[in-house]
């Protein structure tokens, strides 16, 4: 038998509108989107106060768990940043385990990544320019010397496209050494005269053990505190 192709390509493309396409992972976005939102519903429906049934008991425990993370890495001061983080963090898992139903990971098309990313980067720049002022937020890329102000530019915006690619990479990665792996024990099958490929059967579930599970958290909580660190270094320490 003569050896298949491997044709490892981006998100298919569902249909057009208004002359833009629109590709599965808009489609599987807005699925995720839905998900989350229900599951919200679900667990916030009824809270009370003096008698909080279970699912409210565990809403409100995910919520302390961010609302740590963010006093923890950003401070007090910075909580109003909580919903965020915590909307960043449980889109990139729901966004990457997806892919444990045989669809393609959001996480692993680079827009996505690249849009989460520049909405850090204009938090970032907002609270630059708020603390010193726009004069002030020029005048820090001179810092320590002038000299340095060329690199100081390519490092503010080098900091979306680092992040980014950071997940991106990590994600669409695993995608293809899956794929690959699955063509490769494909030809083993082949290569002895089997019919089906029973090579295919277990390795590649255990792969996405891997990659989907434990890469989807690791790079879920890699992003977010990546997200806090730099939007919470625009902010002076307060004084004692």
């Amino acid at each position: 038998m003569g050896l298949k192709e491997v044709n490892i390509t981006g998100p298919k493309v569902a249909f057009r509108i208004f002359g833009l396409n629109v590709t599965e992972t808009v489609i599987l976005s807005w699925c995720v989107i839905a998900v989350i939102t229900g599951l919200i519903l679900f667990m916030t429906h009824n809270m009370s106060k003096t008698n909080p049934s279970k699912k409210q008991i565990v809403a409100e425990w995910i919520v302390q768990i961010f609302t740590n993370m963010v006093k923890d890495s950003m401070g007090s001061i910075n909580l109003r940043y909580t919903p965020y983080m915590a909307t960043i963090f449980m889109f990139s898992i729901c966004g990457s385990l997806i892919s444990l139903l045989g669809l393609r990971p959001v996480t692993g098309d680079y827009s996505t990544t690249l849009a989460w990313a520049l909405i850090t980067f204009v938090m970032i720049i907002h609270a630059k320019i708020k603390n010193d002022g726009f004069g002030g937020y020029l005048i820090g890329f001179t810092k320590p010397i002038i000299v340095l102000a060329p690199i100081n530019v390519i490092s503010e915006v080098a900091t979306p496209v680092s992040m980014s690619i950071r997940h991106f990479g990590n994600i669409a990665s695993g995608i293809v050494i899956t794929q690959l792996l699955y063509f490769a024990l494909t030809m083993v099958s082949n290569a002895i005269g089997l019919d089906f490929p029973i090579f295919t059967i277990g390795v590649p579930a255990v792969l996405s053990v891997y990659f989907d599970l434990f890469t989807g958290f690791m790079q879920a909580f890699v992003f977010t505190m990546l997200t806090m660190a730099n939007v919470g270094s625009a902010y002076p320490e307060p004084e004692n």
